[in-house]
Formats: C-alpha cells, sequence, structure tokens
C-alpha cells in the first residue's frame, strides 16, 4: 500500500501535512455543522468526531511512508544486510 501511495506521487510529508488539515477540517465541520444544520449540539459533534478520526489513519501512514523513505528495501530484510556486512557487534554496556 505505501509503495502504491508513493507512485501516486505522495510522500510522508503530505500525509503528515493531511493529518493536521483534517485536524483543522474536524473542527470546521463541527462549527459549520453547529450553524447550518438544526439537528443540535449532538449532530455537530458526530460531524467532528467522524473527520476527526482522519487524522490517526494519516499520521500512520506518514510514519510508514517515512520509513519507507529512510530505510526502502535494506530495512526488510536482515539478511541482505548481514551480506552487506551493516550488521554491528553488539556493545558491552555496564
Amino acid at each position: 500500500m505505501v509503495k502504491q501511495l508513493q507512485k501516486m506521487g505522495l510522500s510522508s510529508n503530505s500525509m503528515y501535512a493531511m493529518g493536521f488539515a483534517s485536524i483543522g477540517l474536524s473542527v470546521a465541520a463541527w462549527a459549520a455543522s453547529l450553524r447550518i444544520e438544526s439537528a443540535g449540539m449532538e449532530r455537530a459533534d458526530r460531524w467532528g468526531i467522524f473527520v476527526g478520526q482522519w487524522a490517526p489513519t494519516f499520521f500512520a501512514l506518514g510514519c510508514a511512508m517515512r520509513m519507507e523513505e529512510q530505510w526502502g528495501a535494506r530495512g526488510r530484510h536482515e539478511e541482505s544486510a548481514f551480506e552487506a556486512g551493516e550488521i554491528r557487534e553488539p556493545m558491552h554496556v555496564g
């Protein structure tokens, strides 16, 4: 899924931006529903919560995409890192 999002031209920064935008949109949806609809506070709260639930998804996708951007195929398999000599010896502490 992350690869497909990257093929679409999205990056981790764009996912983070969409997460923050959904927080602002949540407040705007709540305020608009409260003013425009006559359904009351409960309906406005539902709109705000509905849109507000998008933010964690965008932030999680942003984290996944950031890991893919930083590590790529290199971080998927320890065998490839071992073959390349990138695994360090454990450090003694204490």
